[in-house]
């Protein structure tokens, strides 16, 4: 039996539901919404455990102090009443009051623009290969483990066992194939997103981030973008990470056959509308501007899929992986890692219950920039792990244009302005209805339009490379980290400067309407709007989030500062790598995944003496 507070906490959920989706009857949205509630009910058990206590103990205060408000609890008050305490709560100098209104407030406007079926009931996916997945004993032993299955580790995985291997690759997530869900949807959040996407860096400012937690890993759940890493930044760490075999003519091997591997290509035909608008009006102001290959494989035309496939790890490298002999253990989590001998043991627990030992002679942890420091931490192995991490921040703008930008099938833009990088860049996002009613949360009137006015919108961003650092700490009793950031000052200028710089780009295409992510944040109608824009960007006021994260076990040969060698090897350590995001020595001002590919595969070889 449920305890009585789960049954108050269910009773407030819906009632703040009811009240933020009621405001959207124009929109098409009717009750009752009990599939709201049950989302975000789900939600809530999904989100990092040592927030889960909090944000019950916070909910409920707020349904308690409807009683001072108007003598009940809120959940039992008349719709005005509730809406007046919400709106108090919002606009609080309080930040957890602000940050929990907004927490069921975009979870309200996801689910409400993405109703539809749930995802698949099978905790492998349909259509698994199902003959290539072990079920576990309690003892399992391997030549090599792979932790992860992301382009790190399925890059590493594939290499080893094409080399005649034993290799036991080891993911936490489930098996999904690519096409489970409808990319970038609230299905593809519950299947693949690691604590269904509630992933924040705290700090001052707070950057919600995102992790892919299915195997393919962040490669299943990206859209698909892809850079080398800059010849300045490999220079650089060189030079001060004494970072060995990194020349850009050492890793040009490597990037182009990655880059055959997945099929790095081009768009066939014309950019979507919202992209080249980005384009067009950086072209206006005399800025450099570019289309960014995808890895996509596109059919020949006419196709019934003529978007492409993204050659994401399951469509690649996994299958050569499984070909080649490769054992892949699903849905199993490694909480702790420790020398015996010669060997590594791994404790594990397979779909959340089972517990399961791994022997294995050398340990490659491709679980990520968050999660392998994590791993390593749970383990005792701290020196220099989990202390750098880096980001880049980003901060958008929701535009409207006097003429259609958007459509069902437009799929993922594919310039970036970069006349102003590694500093700042520029690009435009997915824009489906539940990310653009997102993006308008601090512009409600706007955000009631959307399902009207869709077709006239789209999402655009600035990203910055993040001088600031932060890090990730194992809390005893806890299973997710906790990761903090901090922006530095010249941060927070150069968001506000990408914020205003973006905005000159966008009323140069002709936009007529720019919606910014900040609370509170003005509706810029015309040019001369730009001077009200805060510079620089206010603590706690933005909404900034990012997709890339590296940078925690940098690699090198300068021990005071690095976790692993040039090729990963963990210093002080026989038989243990890492081979992810996390060796990256500081942010690249690009997509990393590039450069993830190409070290793994460079590490790899190296392993195996190919190199």
């Amino acid at each position: 039996m449920e305890q009585p507070n789960h049954f108050w906490f269910h009773d407030t959920v819906s009632a703040l539901i009811y009240s933020f989706a009621g405001l959207n009857e124009e929109n098409g949205a009717l009750p009752p919404f009990n599939d709201l509630t049950g989302f975000i009910l789900q939600q809530h058990a999904q989100m990092p455990d040592y927030l889960r206590g909090p944000m019950l103990a916070a909910t409920l205060a707020f349904d308690t102090a409807g009683v001072m408000n108007g003598g009940k609890l809120f959940h039992r008050q008349p719709p005005e009443v509730r809406r007046r305490q919400i709106a108090a709560w919002k606009n609080s100098k309080a930040g957890f009051k602000r940050d929990l209104i907004r927490y069921f407030e975009s979870l309200t406007a996801l689910a409400l623009h993405s109703r539809g079926p749930g995802p698949p009931a099978s905790r492998n996916g349909s259509g698994t290969p199902e003959n290539t997945i072990i079920h576990p004993a309690a003892g399992l032993q391997a030549e090599i483990v792979v932790i992860g299955s992301g382009p790190g580790g399925a890059i590493t995985a594939c290499l080893l066992a094409e080399a005649g291997r034993d290799v036991l690759l080891v993911e936490e997530g489930p098996f999904y194939p690519l096409t489970s869900c409808e990319p970038f949807s609230r299905n593809e959040m519950l299947q693949k997103y690691r604590n269904g996407g509630q992933t924040v860096a705290m700090g001052r400012n707070k950057i919600s981030y995102v992790e892919g937690r299915c195997v393919g890993g962040g490669s299943e759940i990206n859209s698909g973008l892809y850079h080398r890493t800059p010849p300045e930044m490999l220079e650089r760490w060189q030079k001060e990470f004494q970072v060995e075999a990194l020349s850009e003519s050492e890793m040009r091997p490597h990037f182009e056959t990655c880059e055959r591997d997945v099929s790095v290509s081009l768009l066939p035909g014309p950019a979507p509308t919202a992209s080249l608008k980005l384009h067009e009006g950086a072209a206006r102001l005399g800025w450099k501007s570019l289309e960014v290959p995808r890895w996509f494989r596109y059919a020949a035309a006419g196709s019934p899929s003529p978007q492409g496939t993204r050659q994401s790890m399951t469509e690649t490298y996994l299958p050569r992986f499984l070909r080649a002999g490769g054992r892949l253990l699903p849905l199993t989590r490694v909480r702790q890692l420790k020398p015996d001998g010669t060997k590594w043991v791994l404790a594990a627990t397979h779909d959340a219950a089972k517990p399961v030992r791994i022997a294995a002679g050398a340990v490659f942890l491709c679980a990520g920039a968050v999660q392998t420091p994590a791993l390593l931490r749970r383990s005792g192995i701290t020196r220099n792990i989990g202390d750098s991490l880096q980001m880049h921040p980003t901060v958008k703008i929701v535009a409207r244009f006097p003429e259609a930008v958007n459509a069902a099938d437009m799929g993922v833009p594919v310039h970036q302005v970069k006349e102003f990088a590694p500093r700042l860049s520029f690009g435009c996002s997915i824009s489906s209805t539940a990310y653009l009613a997102l993006g308008l949360l601090d512009h409600p009137q706007a955000a009631r339009e959307v399902a009207r006015t869709w077709t006239h919108m789209a999402i655009y961003y600035a990203m910055i490379t993040s001088e600031g650092r932060g890090s990730i700490r194992t809390l005893p009793g806890f299973c997710d980290p906790l990761v903090r950031y901090r922006l530095t000052g010249t941060d927070r200028r150069n968001l506000a400067d990408g914020l205003k710089k973006l905005a000159q780009i966008l009323f140069e295409s002709g936009a007529s309407g720019l919606y910014p992510g900040l609370t509170r944040g003005p509706e810029l109608l015309r040019r001369d709007d730009l001077a009200g824009l805060p510079e620089p960007l206010p603590d706690g006021l933005a909404s900034l989030m990012t997709i890339h994260l590296f940078s925690s076990c940098p690699m090198g040969e300068d021990r005071s500062r690095c976790a692993a060698d040039s090729f990963g090897r963990v210093h002080g350590f026989e038989g243990l790598f890492l081979n992810d995001a996390s060796l990256l020595c500081t942010a690249p001002g690009v997509n990393p995944q590039g450069s993830i590919m190409a070290l793994a595969r460079r590490n790899t070889l190296h392993f195996l003496g190919q190199t």
